[in-house]
């Protein structure tokens, strides 16, 4: 053993040790953020549909909608102008919560818009001027979620040290926890207003709940302390040279071959799940479950699952490490899947249902909180939303893309058999988790701590 992973075993916390860190008021200020991110997806996602559908507009038309959620996939593509841009008239709280408050300012003006669109006037005097003004407002929505999603990873990740190695897997879970937060409960409360008050007010009632997040921000957060570096006078030459900058810093830190297998390891991680994720409410229905059983299975106990497996991770994954946590979380997601198998040959059984729906919720919180960890380490400072921002992107767009097909799969190559399919979709694991091990050996064969995988490489 060499003297470097010696002194990484004398530096290990005790459990409780790491549970005390969850005292540092940075990490509850990325759990907060990890709700702000995780809220646009209610405001254009479930509670969109439900809205649009009792309106009267076709599924066909809600379809269309989904095409706005690449803005989650392609957000890479301008994440440099977070790096390299700086917001004048917001200068004077700093670079990344300048970036925070413009999204949510974004976000709270496109949904007061959406608040007092009318879609069913629109639908009977034009339907394809209604479904336009829709994909607009939706997308502008969209769009600033996304670039807000850049600005808080790059927030979480620079306001926590690259030696700081328990607080980087703490940071990651509460990130994950917060989204989950706010992409599960404040759904619940906006479907449930919509029963009391019209969809109108229920949007104003939406944009209304992003401003305490955005208070919190401007009084409670600290700006993360960057290394200052000379930049030209130009904004414009400013992003071009930090495109260039991202990937060779990013090469140079890590070398060739560890930078590609990051890369193929973010496309290939979690497709199996991403397969299983496009398919699984179908499957839920034709296999016989009622909606009252999908909901309080899937849903509610779904989410606090999550919730509590991310929050859980943080305190072990720093004993356990990122790659050994991400290891066994690719295997637990090739088990549970085949539960899903197990159900679609026996039919649809409630207990076996909750099993299944525990095991998952288990599962997609260890993975998220690893993955995002995992990143994380890999991920410089300087570069932080234009790095996070493209290998988060990579891994999501990859899954989408791929994801397109499974219906497709599931009909014309299986012929609709549910259980060849999500046997499939456990095999579908083994490539991510080969590349992980490579990693794995490459990183050690190097010499470098865990903790150190983000600092520059002479």
């Amino acid at each position: 053993m060499n003297s470097d992973a010696v002194s990484a075993k004398q530096e290990q916390l005790t459990f409780f040790q790491i549970l005390r860190l969850l005292r540092d008021v940075r990490l509850w200020r990325i759990f907060v953020l990890g709700i702000a991110s995780g809220y646009p997806w209610v405001i254009i996602g479930g509670t969109m549909t439900n809205w649009l559908r009792g309106e009267g507009i076709s599924r066909t038309e809600i379809g269309f909608l989904g095409l706005i959620f690449l803005a989650y996939t392609f957000n890479f593509l301008w994440a440099p102008i977070l790096d390299a841009v700086k917001i004048r008239w917001l200068k004077g709280i700093g670079q990344r919560r300048s970036w925070i408050l413009l999204c949510q300012i974004g976000i709270v003006a496109f949904t007061l818009v959406l608040a007092f669109t009318d879609p069913h006037l629109m639908f009977e005097l034009s339907p394809n001027l209604s479904i336009r003004v829709l994909v607009f407002i939706a997308l502008g929505i969209a769009i600033f979620s996304a670039t807000q999603d850049l600005a808080i990873d790059a927030y979480r990740v620079t306001i926590i040290g690259h030696d700081e190695r328990e607080m980087i897997c703490l940071g990651s879970s509460m990130a994950t926890a917060g989204w989950f937060c706010g992409a599960g409960f404040p759904g619940a409360l906006l479907l449930y207003l919509s029963g009391a008050i019209s969809w109108q007010w229920v949007y104003v009632a939406a944009a209304l709940l992003v401003l305490p997040v955005t208070i919190l921000v401007l009084k409670w957060f600290e700006e993360p302390k960057l290394v200052s570096r000379e930049l030209p006078s130009n904004w414009f030459i400013n992003v071009l040279s930090e495109y260039a900058e991202t990937v060779v810093d990013f090469v140079k830190r890590h070398g060739g071959s560890i930078a590609v297998g990051l890369v193929l390891f973010c496309i290939l991680f979690k497709i199996g799940e991403a397969f299983l994720g496009r398919m699984i409410d179908n499957f839920y229905v034709d296999i016989g479950y009622t909606q009252s059983e999908i909901a309080t299975a899937s849903r509610l106990v779904g989410t606090f699952v999550s919730i509590a497996c991310a929050l859980f991770v943080g305190t072990v994954m720093p004993r356990i490490g990122v790659f050994r946590m991400l290891f066994g979380a690719g295997i637990a997601m090739a088990a549970t899947n085949l539960i899903f198998a197990w159900i679609a040959g026996v039919g649809p059984n409630y207990d076996l249902l909750v099993f299944a729906v525990v095991a998952d919720g288990i599962t997609e919180g260890v993975s998220n909180a690893a993955f995002v960890a995992f990143i994380t380490f890999y991920v410089s400072h300087l570069h932080a939303a234009s790095q996070y921002g493209a290998l988060a992107s990579i891994g999501t767009g990859s899954r989408t893309a791929l994801a397109a097909m499974s219906g497709w799969f599931l009909d014309e190559s299986l012929g609709g058999n549910y259980t060849l399919f999500f046997i499939l979709t456990s095999v579908a694991v083994i490539p991510s988790l080969g590349l992980l091990g490579y990693l794995a050996y490459r990183v050690r064969g190097r010499g470098l701590r865990q903790s150190e995988l983000s600092q520059n490489v002479s």
